[in-house]
């Protein structure tokens, strides 16, 4: 018998290129109300990060915010999501010198509407997490890319690079 929910073990990503991207609103790290929809007419990189301040997640959004305004001069806005409170993210944000927006999910409904919130496996033992995944969103709302079970080292760039192709 599972410990977990028959909904939790068969979560995973189905959203692919030209779905409408789920709409949703979260706090940003100045507790303002952030609203996917706010960003239509600019593309968005929208990753989902497991912990703040944990080594592959710190590389990950200090490459995205090192390359922030190669990202801004193509019209795109990156916004980070993991399960931290806004007083972690506050935290991240100052400590590492962040640039982008970072978006706090602690009831994972945005995770688990993305399908991002799923049962992961370490030293053998199973949790709930997010597996990190980002969806570059178009103007339009609509997701134009996926990157399923990210390595974090030079995502950014390779985003970037896709990107602008």
């Amino acid at each position: 018998m599972s410990e977990f929910s028959k909904e939790d073990i068969e979560r995973k990503v189905t959203l692919q290129k030209g779905d409408e991207a789920p709409n949703f609103t979260l706090e940003n790290a100045d507790g303002v109300s952030v609203n996917l929809k706010d960003f239509i007419g600019k593309n968005v990189v929208l990753y989902f990060y497991p912990k703040d301040n944990t080594p592959g997640c710190t590389t990950e959004a200090c490459e995205f915010s090192t390359l922030f305004d190669d990202f801004i001069s193509n019209d795109t806005v990156i916004v980070g999501i993991s399960p931290d409170s806004v007083k972690s993210h506050v935290g991240f944000i100052s400590k590492q010198n962040l640039k982008h927006i970072l978006l706090s999910d602690p009831q994972k409904q945005v995770s688990k509407e993305y399908g991002v919130w799923q049962v992961r496996k370490n030293y053998g033992k199973e949790y709930l997490g997010i597996v990190r995944t980002t969806f570059v969103i178009d103007k339009e709302g609509k997701i134009s890319k996926v990157y399923k079970s990210v390595k974090a080292k030079d995502h950014a760039a390779k985003v970037l690079a896709d990107l602008v192709k």
